[in-house]
């Protein structure tokens, strides 16, 4: 009982210090938003789906909306504009990234790139990744190894349409386990089994990595009080980075007997060369090794294969785009071959298809949260040091006011538009913009489009159980990365001539 009145009389403490703060601040003009309770604040108005929440509220108090979580000030944004004042205008100010509990326990104390702060460590860890994995260059250098992959899952799926016709495919397991494969490959060098990793599968423990990282954690929003771990949260993350810290040393420990071998140096191998070197202000540790190993392998598998499934899904609820589809494949490639990732820039539709899909399904709804490194004013409203900025890429893309029909799936908005998904254009912006903007948007597109022209290109889809295209369930799981809820069953049926 002593602990809990301690508990309740530090937080009175800490509402009053926070209370004599505010009181300074609210002589300048802050976003409008919600008031709030003492010391919980507006925390009470995030539900499962925090995008749609924020949304809902946006609506009410506009596009930079400030409210307080707990007792962190925090801004959201959510339209076009507002969110080029802060990744464009104002990046500079922007571009670090706040405390982050889940962060801090699984992706090893936040030395990876995507939660990270700015500065040196985060420019040079961006730059060997860009260097050694991302660059054209080293995307192209993996080409072999996607068709391989590809060929394998269009044959697996081959092989079940030719033994039952009745018999429906798990397409959301078989394009997740070709994105763990081609993850594992292109980053450490070669595949490994799901059992390798943990038995619960690479899908499995990431999908509980970005539900935990999203899930409101009282720790990041009254810090004094994260030690208690009373919601679980903090227990639960120590163990999915148990799994990861496992699979890591194990993947480490495989390179370094290997490195005297003659062999071709490999992502791994890269950062290894790194590990202990004192050039730079920091010591590259077996710590940070492991935390970028996580951002790209999360990174690559889970983004890409939740974009195909949406995709799938939106062209078997469409039919009319999906004739469309196989019908520029048909034009474009021929019935006597499966794609090529140089037909990829000459199918135009699928591209719209692909746009489309990122516009209403982002992967990540909410971009990681970004910080103020100094007070700030932006459009005239006063953003205090230490705020935590939130931009909903969910509600951005369903901006009334930059898309018609927004709710509606219509890639044909796209005809003769110079919008594209590279940070340019903020009406668009799934992979962020700014210094922050992912560093992987090209190989990003280049797996998501060669999947899902492959899948389209070999293979009729329909539905099981007689179910009609307008029925198909298109309820999301809500997480750092929201795929369906219930993973897409098809049945297949092979349409290639060879």
């Amino acid at each position: 009982m002593g602990w809990i009145m301690a508990i309740i009389g530090l937080l009175a403490l800490v509402y009053v210090l926070q209370s004599w703060t505010w009181r300074g601040k609210k002589k300048k003009l802050l976003p409008p938003g919600p008031r709030g309770f003492p010391i919980f604040g507006s925390l009470n108005l995030l539900g499962e789906f925090s995008n749609k929440d924020l949304h809902r509220l946006a609506q009410k108090y506009g596009d930079i909306m400030h409210l307080r979580l707990g007792l962190v000030s925090t801004v959201v944004v959510s339209s076009p504009q507002a969110a080029e004042l802060f990744l464009k205008t104002h990046d500079l100010v922007f571009a670090s990234r706040p405390p982050h509990e889940g962060a801090k326990h699984v992706s090893f104390g936040q030395r990876n790139l995507s939660f990270a702060e700015y500065g040196s460590y985060w420019r040079d860890m961006r730059k060997m990744c860009t260097l050694e994995l991302l660059s054209n260059h080293k995307i192209n250098s993996f080409k072999e190894m996607r068709r391989e992959e590809v060929a394998l899952l269009i044959e697996s799926i081959k092989e079940t349409a030719a033994t039952s016709n009745v018999e429906p495919v798990d397409l959301s397991a078989k394009v997740s386990s070709l994105s763990a494969n081609m993850a594992c490959r292109m980053v450490f060098g070669k595949k490994y089994a799901d059992e390798e990793f943990h038995d619960k599968g690479f899908k499995s423990v990431i999908q509980e990595f970005n539900q935990l990282t999203t899930t409101p954690n009282l720790g990041d929003y009254i810090p004094c009080i994260a030690p208690l771990d009373l919601q679980g949260l903090t227990k639960r993350m120590k163990a999915v980075n148990k799994v990861f810290d496992d699979f890591f040393e194990k993947i480490i420990e495989e390179h370094l007997q290997s490195r005297d071998e003659e062999k071709t140096k490999d992502f791994v191998d890269v950062m290894l060369s790194f590990m202990g070197s004192q050039e730079s202000e920091y010591r590259i540790e077996r710590s940070n090794i492991k935390a970028i190993m996580f951002d790209m392998l999360t990174a690559s598998m889970d983004t890409s294969s939740t974009t195909v499934e949406w995709a799938v899904s939106e062209l078997m609820k469409h039919p009319q785009v999906l004739k469309k589809v196989t019908n520029e494949l048909e034009n474009v490639v021929g019935m006597e071959r499966m794609v090529e990732e140089s037909d990829l820039d000459k199918l135009e539709y699928l591209d719209m298809v692909v746009k489309e899909t990122m516009r209403l399904h982002p992967a990540a709804p909410l971009l990681v949260p970004h910080t103020s490194v100094e007070d700030c004013t932006v459009n005239s409203f006063y953003i205090p040091k230490k705020s935590r900025v939130i931009i909903n890429v969910w509600a951005i893309g369903r901006d009334p006011n930059a898309w018609t029909d927004a709710e509606k799936f219509i890639p044909e908005r796209f005809v003769r538009s110079d919008i594209e998904l590279r940070g340019n254009h903020f009406q668009l912006i799934p992979f962020g913009s700014g210094r922050r903007r992912c560093p992987g948007i090209q190989l990003g597109l280049v797996m998501v489009k060669l999947v899902l022209a492959q899948l389209v290109h070999c293979f009729d889809w329909e539905l099981p159980d007689r179910i009609l295209p307008t029925e198909l369930d298109m309820t999301e799981k809500f997480g750092l990365v929201v795929p369906r809820a219930k993973h897409l069953l098809a049945i297949p049926s092979y349409r290639l001539h060879k």
